[in-house]
């Protein structure tokens, strides 16, 4: 029988500092019982992602500055709907059916949430947004 529910939960790593409390907005709660978890799963990826991003755009992020770096992400990820759209998937796709469902009812501040969520792990791991060999070959 498919458990895709329990394995996607099982698979998600465990924010230990993470606290929820029933005073909580729904969408604070989701943010942090969901977003956080599913993001931090999905990390490798969405560096992966970026890098080949960059990549297709003619290596031009990897020759500019660090405040021009953090500008590009913001742009690339704000401006590129497709762009927007491939990492939205990527996040939606490690979701439970009952996420997704709730996840529906207020996909709109939600999907905000989530991409500015993404431009600050993108951000914060500048260092790592280098090409790698195997991405290079793709592009």
């Amino acid at each position: 029988m498919n458990d895709r529910h329990h394995d996607i939960l099982r698979i998600r790593p465990e924010l230990k500092k993470l606290k929820t409390f029933d005073s909580m907005r729904s969408k604070e709660r989701f943010q942090n019982q969901t977003l956080r978890p599913v993001l931090k799963l999905q990390n490798p990826l969405l560096l992966a992602a970026f890098i080949n991003y960059a990549i297709k755009h003619k290596n031009v992020f990897f020759d500019l500055g660090t405040e021009k770096k953090l500008q590009y992400i913001e742009t690339a990820i704000h401006k590129d709907q497709k762009f927007r759209n491939t990492l939205k998937g990527m996040l939606l796709g490690a979701f439970t059916v009952t996420e997704y469902t709730e996840y529906c009812q207020n996909s709109s501040k939600l999907n905000k949430r989530m991409m500015n969520m993404v431009i600050t792990r993108l951000q914060d791991q500048l260092q790592l947004l280098v090409p790698s060999d195997t991405l290079e070959k793709t592009a």
